[in-house]
C-alpha cells in the first residue's frame, strides 16, 4: 500500500528506515539501460518532472531516477490503461535509484508524484519496436509459475474475505477482530501484482492519512479503526464489508490477465521488502490491530516465492548473489520466528509487544537482505 505520511515523527522514522534499505541503490547513477542502451533518467521535483528522452526502444529499459525535490516522491511508469509497469516509491529528498523494467512498443507515461498523492506530474513517452528476444524457457517458466500463485492467493483470499466481512455484517466484534488478518495474508503476497491495477489498492488497502482529496475512506483499515480503537461498529461498517467483497472479488478476477514479466516479479520482490520497511517495522500500517508481523511475513513469503522462482535464472546469471538471497532470506524467516504465538488468530505477538531494540533487530534484518534483493532485477536480464 503506498504509505502515507502527514506527521513529522512518522515521516523521520518511514523515511530512516527506507534510506538504510535503499542506501546501496542511492548512490546508483547507471549509465546504462536494458543491454547496453543508454538509461532514461528521471529527474523528480516539486513541481516538474523532467525525462532525458521521449522515445526509446521495446525490451529491458533502466529508468535512472533522481528526486531533487524536497518532499517524499514516487516515480512511475504507466501502461496506456494507466496500470504501473514498474515504480520506485518512498525516494527521499536527494535520492537516487536505479529501476529495471520491461517494456513492449507503445504509449506510455512516466510519472513523478511529490509527496506519493495524487496524479503527479505526467510526461508522455514513446516506445519503439525495438528488436524481440529469444524466449527463455526458464523465465517463461517463473512467469507462468508465478501467475498461477498469484492467482491461488488472490483464490484463497476470498473465503477468508468473507469470514471477515460476514463478522461485520453480524456485528460479532471478537469473530471480525480474529479474521481481520487472516483475511489479509494473500493480498500482501501479492500486493505489487495488486498495486499494478491502480484502482484496487486505494480502495481496499488505504490507511485514513493516505487518502486524496475528496476520497472515502473504505477498505480493510477503515473496518479496523472501527474493531480496534472505536470498539464498535458504525452504521456504515455493512456497506464497507460489501464494499471490501465487492472489490476484492474484482481483485480476483484481473489477477490473471497482470502484466508479468520476469522483471516486474523481481522488482515486486523488492516492493514487498520497501513495504516492510516503511510500514511494518514502524508500525503504521496496522496501527489499530497491531497485527503487523502477520503482514511482514505476507510480505517476506511473497518476495521469496518471486525469487525462488526467478532462481535457477539468477544462480546462473550471478551464483553469488543467489547464494546471498538465500542466506538472508532464511535469515529473516529465523528472526520472524521469534515472534510466533500459536495462541494468536494471526499466529503472531502484538507488535506493541516487540521492542524497539527487537524492531532494530528485524529492520536489521530487512536491510540486510534488502540489499541484495534490489540487485535481483538485473541479475535476471543478464
Amino acid at each position: 500500500m503506498r504509505p502515507a505520511r502527514t506527521t513529522v515523527a512518522t515521516a523521520v522514522a518511514a523515511v530512516a528506515a527506507l534510506t538504510a534499505v535503499t542506501g546501496c541503490a542511492d548512490k546508483t547513477d547507471a549509465a546504462s539501460g536494458g543491454k547496453g542502451g543508454p538509461a532514461v533518467h528521471v529527474t523528480a521535483k516539486d513541481d516538474s518532472c523532467a525525462v532525458s528522452t521521449a522515445s526509446f526502444a521495446a525490451g529491458h529499459v533502466q529508468l535512472a531516477v533522481e528526486n531533487q525535490g524536497s518532499r517524499v516522491t514516487e516515480v512511475e511508469l504507466l501502461f496506456p490503461d494507466g496500470r504501473i509497469a514498474t515504480e520506485r516509491e518512498n525516494l527521499g529528498p536527494g535520492t537516487r535509484a536505479t529501476v529495471t523494467a520491461e517494456v513492449k512498443a507503445g504509449t506510455y507515461n512516466i510519472a513523478c508524484i511529490p509527496g506519493m498523492k495524487g496524479q503527479g506530474i505526467r510526461k508522455k513517452v514513446t516506445v519503439t519496436g525495438g528488436t524481440a528476444e529469444r524466449r527463455d524457457p526458464a523465465k517463461d517458466a517463473a512467469v507462468d509459475a508465478y501467475r498461477a500463485y498469484a492467482q491461488a492467493q488472490a483464490d484463497a483470499t476470498l473465503p477468508k474475505v468473507k469470514t471477515f466481512t460476514d463478522a461485520v455484517r453480524a456485528g460479532d466484534i471478537p469473530a471480525a477482530r480474529k479474521a481481520f488478518a487472516p483475511s489479509r495474508v494473500g493480498w500482501e503476497r501479492t500486493e505489487p501484482v495488486a498495486e499494478s491495477f491502480g484502482d484496487i489498492d486505494p480502495k481496499t488497502d488505504t490507511r485514513a492519512d493516505g487518502l486524496e482529496d475528496g476520497q472515502k475512506w473504505t477498505g480493510w483499515h477503515a473496518l479496523e479503526k472501527q474493531l480496534w480503537q472505536d470498539k464498535k461498529l458504525s452504521a456504515d461498517s455493512k456497506a464497507l464489508a460489501d464494499q471490501l467483497d465487492k472489490d476484492l472479488a474484482d481483485w480476483q478476477q484481473r489477477v490473471g490477465r497482470a502484466e508479468i514479466t520476469p522483471t516486474s516479479m523481481a522488482n515486486g520482490a523488492k516492493e514487498l521488502l520497501d513495504e516492510v520497511a516503511t510500514n511494518k517495522i514502524t508500525g503504521e500500517e496496522d496501527r489499530y490491530s497491531h497485527t503487523d508481523l502477520s503482514d511482514f511475513q505476507a510480505n517476506v513469503d511473497g518476495a521469496q516465492k518471486a525469487y525462488e522462482l526467478l532462481k535457477p535464472v539468477a544462480r546462473k546469471n550471478d551464483p553469488a548473489l543467489s547464494a546471498e538471497l538465500d542466506k538472508q532470506f532464511a535469515a529473516i524467516d529465523t528472526l520472524l520466528a521469534k515472534y510466533h504465538d500459536s495462541h494468536s488468530s494471526d499466529g503472531f505477538v502484538a507488535y506493541t509487544k516487540v521492542a524497539p531494540a527487537q524492531r532494530k533487530q528485524l529492520s536489521d534484518g530487512v536491510n540486510a537482505l534488502a540489499e541484495p534483493l534490489s540487485k535481483l532485477a538485473a541479475a535476471v536480464v543478464k
